[in-house]
């Protein structure tokens, strides 16, 4: 099995973040991702040029060459990495998609905590274990 190549870094106080992060797990059948939550003490040196605040308004996904994708441009990136998530990540292809889904998910972003008590995402995070795996970070 490959070493993951790509870190992806978020908020582990999030609830809807976490759930995200333990689908992620369990979408990631090819291992292209680290998981490494923002209470990491490594975590503000993986992205050294992104602030605590840069951080906490968005997943960020780095690649070992250090660029680094932001918000619905991750999950595009992440997305064509994994094959059950291909489908959603060509959509984001589309001219002008991408554009609308960074505006849904800066709105989702900011009103994240709200969403999550709505969607009782904390309950689901206690019913739907993380897959194991070494790499992961948190």
């Amino acid at each position: 099995m490959p070493a993951a190549t790509h870190t992806v870094l978020y908020d582990d106080a999030c609830p809807l973040c976490t759930f995200q992060m333990k689908l992620l797990t369990w979408l990631d059948w090819l291992n292209v991702v680290s998981l490494m939550p923002l209470s990491h003490k490594r975590a503000a040196s993986v992205a050294p040029s992104l602030t605590r605040q840069d951080l906490l308004e968005a997943i960020h996904c780095v690649t070992p060459s250090g660029r680094i994708y932001r918000g619905a441009r991750c999950i595009r990136f992440v997305g064509m990495r994994m094959p059950l998530l291909v489908p959603v990540a060509l959509i984001l292809w589309v001219p002008g998609v991408i554009w609308v889904a960074e505006k849904v998910y800066n709105w989702v972003s900011r009103n994240r905590y709200l969403l999550s008590r709505w969607f009782g995402c904390k309950e689901a995070c206690s019913v739907m274990p993380a897959r194991k795996r070494e790499k992961d970070l948190v």
